[in-house]
């Protein structure tokens, strides 16, 4: 059994319960998602307060096992009739201006979920609100890919995740084809193409420098880079904590390697602040 890393005070975040009913109510309200809530993200009621949230479409369960996740894995569910309806509307009531949308893998449905995705970014761009979207890699699929970038999302999102000699964490997944979807989604003509990285899983500094090279080489603008938090005993566990004084460092790096915005920190996941980026 792996040795179980005691996170230190400045890994710490306290979850305030009372800044979540309200956008908890809204969205159980509608049968929806948020993948704030599913993957236990440290920030859940920070950004619950502030009446934002990041939109988990396509149901609740995976079709993929990725160790590090955890977003149930489960037979893969019916689509919503009119989900793209019911994140306008939740997102309208939220008083969310600047809305982010991802989504389970769904290798079961034809086109990965790309016309959902691509019909939830019509309505908003219908409603004024600016939207992100952060997909899976579709198989690779062009057409997909295209379908979603064709839409007009202010930002077309796909995480790395982690650096490539650790991909066996990422069940079903290829480094090189998320790279190649960030690539074909700047091809495709995507406003800006954003990726996000998760440490303390074993890289090393090199490997972290390197993986950077590799997204900015795909031309992606925006990065994300923040310490993986094990979300349940089944998940792979931590390997090391980052320092914030070495997040701050990949920051930098990130920056001079030509990426236009750079969130790096302990607490940095690839949805957080998001409405920030570019500005």
């Amino acid at each position: 059994m792996a040795e179980i890393i005691k996170r230190p005070d400045w890994a710490k975040k306290k979850i305030d319960f009372k800044n979540m009913h309200a956008t908890e109510g809204v969205l159980s309200g509608m049968g929806l998602h948020t993948v704030c809530h599913s993957a236990r993200c440290p920030n859940l009621s920070e950004c619950y307060g502030r009446g934002t949230a990041t939109f988990l479409i396509l149901g609740s369960a995976c079709t993929r096992q990725c160790l590090f996740c955890n977003v149930m894995k489960a037979e893969p569910q019916a689509l919503i009739p009119k989900e793209a309806e019911n994140v306008i509307e939740a997102a309208n009531k939220l008083k969310v201006k600047y809305l982010v949308v991802t989504s389970v893998t769904r290798d079961d449905l034809k086109d990965g979920g790309a016309s959902v995705f691509a019909d939830i970014i019509k309505k908003a761009r219908a409603e004024g609100i600016k939207i992100e979207v952060l997909v899976p890699d579709f198989k690779g699929n062009e057409a997909d890919i295209k379908t979603v970038v064709d839409a007009g999302p202010d930002v077309f999102a796909h995480n790395i995740e982690v650096v490539p000699s650790l991909y066996h964490i990422r069940k079903g997944a290829s480094f090189d084809r998320s790279l190649d979807v960030l690539k074909k989604a700047k091809q495709f003509g995507a406003k800006k193409t954003k990726s996000g990285i998760m440490l303390g899983l074993g890289e090393t500094q090199e490997q972290v420098l390197k993986t950077l090279d590799d997204i900015r080489g795909a031309d992606v603008d925006y990065i994300s880079i923040g310490q993986y938090m094990q979300p349940a005993k089944e998940n792979t566990p931590v390997v090391e904590y980052i320092k914030p004084e070495q997040f701050e460092f990949y920051r930098e790096e990130a920056l001079k390697k030509g990426f236009e915005h750079a969130e790096s920190g302990v607490f940095v996941r690839s949805s957080y602040m998001a409405d920030k980026y570019g500005k």
